[in-house]
Order: C-alpha cells, then structure tokens, then sequence
C-alpha cells in the first residue's frame, strides 16, 4: 500500500523558506540603503588618486622626452606653454596642459576627470576638448627636483578657512582662474569646497599631486601645514602681477 507523507504542522517548505529570505533581504535593502551601498565620496576616491598618479607618471614620461621640463616650463617651440603664462589669467587654457600631454596618458581624456565630479570627460582630446572636461587644477612651477612641489589637484579649492558651497576657485561655466597662493601656514590661506570628495557634509578634503608623481589625500588642515609652506614658490611671474610675499601659481580649469 503506497504511503503519502505528511508535512509536519508549523514546518516551512523550501521554496518557502526562500521566500521569506528574498523578503527579508528586500526589505533590509529599502530599511537601510546604506549597508548595501558605500557612500559616493568612498567610492570615488580610489580612482580619483589612480587618476592622479596617472598624470604624475605622464609628466615624467614627457619630461623625459622634452629637456627634463614639464609642460608649463618647456617652451612652446618644444612644444610646452611656458610663453603663455608669462601673462596673466591663463586659466582659460588649463586644458592646454594635460591636451599637450595626450600621448603620455593613452589619449584617455577620462584621466583628466575625477569620478566625484560633476564634469563629464570628453570623448577625444580634440578641438572639443576644454577646461569642462578637466577637474585638475595645475601648479606651473612644480617638477621633480622639488618632490613636494605640488603639481595638481582638485579643482574644488578655494579662499578661506572653510568650504564654500561651490568649486571654489574653479568657474562652473570652465573659464578658468589663474591664482597665487601664498606659502604661508595661515588658518585662512586655502580651503576644499564642499564638493567632489567634501560632498555630502563629509570633513573637507581633497587629493593632490605632488612633484615627484605621487599622490596624496589632504584635508584643509594638513594641506596647509604639511604641504602649501613647503612647495616650490613659483619666480617666473607676469609682469606687474608677482605677489608681496612667496608664493605658489595654481591655473584651474
């Protein structure tokens, strides 16, 4: 005589049980977002410093090739802009720098944008190519010779002791600022914004390129006291517009 089993009262079937898991999950997930997703500002800064190491690698290789000068110090009959910045307000061209280096960064324009901005990179290094494609700013008298020279960085800096709520020193609109920076260790000297990696009411900070190729994260406290007073003071000024005291020049797209 064939026997059918019986279910014990109370007892959950497989399919059930996966059931409940699948509802459980899904309602953690609409609970608490967070434990499944890490916050924009973390997930962008690991390729924001790959970037930046990238184009520190790209400096060195084109300086190797261009009389140990990088662009900003090679004359542009070799093929840098050095005559350019000797006037003033060069922001406009900042793309000018990292256009010139296409071939030493892969012809990747996405190198030029951190992953925590809201520019967007550009297809190609063409014509179309500006400074609302670039999230770097660009210090002109940083090289190799001074590893703590600093050489570039995010763009979301700017004047004061605390983050404004905009990019800082760079224009939304891409036309650029030519800036001199004081080498000073004063409280109110510079300051990320409360953008890219200081977004979303994070502590402001921000990543910098030194002159030796690395890459380093700064917050506005150690930014100053650690790097901004011992960089290599920019000496090439435009005519009528060298600063009272040492400086540093910062172009930002």
């Amino acid at each position: 005589m064939k026997t059918t089993s019986k279910r014990r009262p109370g007892a959950f079937t497989m399919i059930e049980l996966i059931v409940v898991v699948v509802v459980l999950a899904v309602l953690y997930a609409m609970l608490f977002p967070n434990l499944f997703r890490r916050p924009r500002a973390l997930n962008t800064r690991l390729p924001c410093m790959i970037n930046l190491k990238e184009i520190g690698t790209a400096y060195r290789l084109w300086a190797a090739d261009h009389g140990d000068l990088v662009p900003a110090q090679q004359s542009v009959t070799n093929g840098g802009w050095r005559e350019l910045l000797s006037n003033a307000n060069q922001g406009p061209i900042c793309w000018t720098n990292y256009a010139i280096m296409q071939n030493e960064m892969g012809l990747s324009p996405r190198l030029v944008i951190c992953p925590a901005d809201e520019r967007k990179p550009a297809v190609y290094f063409t014509n179309e190519f500006a400074n609302t494609n670039v999230s770097y700013f660009v210090g002109v008298s940083a090289n190799d010779v001074y590893p703590q020279s600093i050489a570039g960085g995010d763009r979301n800096l700017g004047d004061g002791s605390g983050p404004n709520a905009d990019y800082g020193y760079s224009p939304q609109n891409g036309s650029g600022n030519d800036v001199a920076i004081p080498m000073t260790l004063r409280h109110d000297a510079v300051s990320w914004s409360a953008k890219m990696h200081s977004a979303n009411g994070k502590d402001d900070q921000g990543d910098i390129l030194l002159g030796d190729g690395s890459a380093q994260q700064a917050s506005s406290v150690s930014l100053r006291a650690n790097w901004l007073g011992y960089a290599n003071p920019t000496t090439n000024w435009p005519a009528g517009h060298a600063p009272p005291v040492p400086s540093i020049r910062l172009v930002f797209p």
